[in-house]
């Protein structure tokens, strides 16, 4: 009984000896590979190439004529005809309305009347010559009363609102301005009739509302870290939520010098003018501007996920035979996707791509020396945070 106990312990020790050294062997062969290196862990990687880097900032916007006028009567009256309505296009000093005329005719036929016998009264005395003079000027009076009946398109472009009936009554304006920009900041100029509002459709307080649609914009609100990158004259592209595969070209035209504050957040109006307007866009759709604030063209590139910057300091991690080799390089233009390198790399070099960045500086969520290349039983090395050194 003595004998078959110990026999059996023998046996299981034996067992257990053997299970020992055959995990040995394997920790041995994976730590070593069985003299082979290990193959490194993989990593998304993209080669240097020449390209375009472009770098662009955006907002958004409504599209909005970069020309408009709010149009009233230079008198008050009662509205006889309305020859327009919203939408139609209009050409330059087209009659779009008309106020009844008859007090306005006949006061012009009395001022004219009047103009004559002065001027046939004689003007060589002194006060000849006032009366004379009193008598023309009222006749010249009437005579734009009775032209301020009729409004008239100042310039060719869309009617966006009628605001009055026939039959109605319109009050006239003795002040006249015009609109060559937006909303984003306030710009006046000369007009012959009716008053800019500075909006691109609905009512602005006059009569018709006449907008060019031929000359489209947006103003977008940019940060004040990205608005002193933009110039005036700078290439940009529109694209639009309601019109898939529709783009067009534009440009900066104007920058807000005062800013605007809210939710603590300062931004600038900047406006931006379409060099080209596709004939699906309209007034009032959201569009989107991206301003290139920045371009080189046929330069040294690499995704911009392989550079990492810390303390002015830029570096890119190649790929040299299979290791893993950190590199200083100099950048130029960092664009949306692509980063310019001046310096530090060659054409063809393999780059790593980083994953992810912790705030360690690990990359790709790796700890440096563990797990990776020449990590513990990595590259050449091998052993407990091995590698090149």
């Amino acid at each position: 009984m003595k004998l078959s106990t110990k026999r059996r312990a023998l046996l299981l020790n034996g067992a257990l000896a053997v299970l020992l050294v055959a995990g040995a062997g394997v920790a041995y062969a994976s730590l070593n590979g069985g003299g082979r290196e290990a193959p490194a862990v993989s990593a998304p990687t993209a080669r240097v190439t020449r390209a375009t880097v472009t770098a662009t900032v955006s907002a958004s916007g409504s599209v909005e004529s970069a020309k408009t006028r709010s149009l009233s009567f230079g008198v008050s009256g009662t509205v006889s005809k309305i020859h327009v309505k919203p939408g139609d296009k209009v050409r330059k000093g087209q009659v779009l309305a008309r106020l009844d005329d008859s007090a306005a005719r006949e006061n012009l036929e009395a001022a004219a009347a009047a103009l004559e016998a002065a001027r046939d009264a004689g003007t060589d005395t002194a006060s000849g010559y006032a009366q004379y003079v009193s008598a023309r000027n009222t006749y010249r009076e009437a005579r734009r009363a009775l032209a301020g009946t009729v409004l008239k398109a100042p310039f060719a472009g869309t009617v966006t609102a009628v605001n009055g009936t026939v039959g109605g009554s319109a009050s006239g304006t003795s002040s006249s301005a015009g609109s060559s920009g937006s909303s984003g900041s306030s710009r006046g100029g000369g007009g012959a009739t009716g008053s800019a509002q500075g909006s691109s459709g609905g009512s602005g307080g006059g009569f018709i509302e006449l907008a060019d649609t031929s000359k489209l914009q947006i103003v977008g609100n940019f940060t004040e870290a990205d608005v002193t990158r933009i110039k005036v004259g700078q290439p940009a592209t529109f694209t639009f939520d309601a019109l898939t595969g529709v783009t067009a070209q534009g440009k900066v035209t104007l920058i807000d010098p005062v800013a605007r504050t809210g939710d603590n957040v300062v931004q600038y109006a900047v406006t931006i003018a379409m060099t080209e307007v596709p004939e699906e866009v309209r007034l009032g759709q959201t569009a989107t501007v991206q301003v290139v604030v920045d371009e080189a063209e046929d330069v040294l590139a690499v995704p911009a996920s392989a550079v990492t910057t810390a303390g002015g300091r830029s570096t890119v991690t190649v790929l040299e035979n299979g290791v893993e080799v950190r590199r200083t390089v100099e950048v130029g233009v960092r664009g949306d996707t692509l980063v310019e390198i001046r310096s530090g790399l060659d054409e063809g070099d393999e780059v790593v791509r980083r994953a992810t960045t912790g705030t360690n500086g690990t990359t790709g969520g790796r700890m440096p020396g563990f797990g990776g290349r020449g990590g513990f039983g990595g590259g050449p090395g091998g052993g407990f945070g091995g590698g090149p050194r």
